[in-house]
């Protein structure tokens, strides 16, 4: 997962587009909150997809990772906006706490070399589908949504 000789490594989205050519599932979906259970090992995603149910959004069952690119919508300059996001809203009762889980993806994950442990203790619980009607994780996922208002939706949720 390293950029080639002579380049920087590349930082990899551990919430990425599952349908670039380097994208990897990262972990299966498991339980009733949808919590991400890792591969101890990289898939090729595109080894992957075509085992999905028709009907069901890859999205639904499997977390995938790419290539953080310069064009991403969540891009603030060098940075990731969707992981300062995330880390704005209060971590749930037990994400947030407890070990890091195994993750294959830490050594060039964008999320680590970032926030660092804090983004491994939020990325299982981050969900790539967001049901229209939470809105809270609607406005986590949008890139257009600010920290500032962030703060005022949990203020006024209270």
């Amino acid at each position: 997962m390293d950029g080639s000789a002579g380049r920087q490594p590349l930082n990899w989205c551990p919430s990425g587009d599952a349908s670039r050519p380097e994208s990897v599932v990262l972990g299966v979906r498991s339980g009733d909150q949808g919590e991400v259970v890792y591969l101890a090992d990289p898939v090729p995603a595109a080894e992957v997809l075509g085992s999905v149910p028709e009907g069901i959004a890859p999205h639904r069952v499997l977390r995938f990772a790419s290539h953080c690119v310069s064009d991403c919508a969540n891009r603030v300059g060098e940075a990731c906006g969707l992981i300062e996001r995330i880390r704005t809203v209060p971590a749930k009762s037990e994400a947030g706490s407890g070990a890091v889980p195994r993750c294959h993806l830490r050594p060039h994950c964008k999320w680590w070399n970032q926030v660092g442990v804090e983004g491994c203790h939020r990325c299982p619980a981050v969900v790539t589908l967001n049901p229209h009607d939470d809105e809270l994780n609607v406005l986590v996922a949008d890139p257009e949504t600010t920290l500032e208002q962030l703060e005022s939706w949990m203020a006024a949720a209270q």
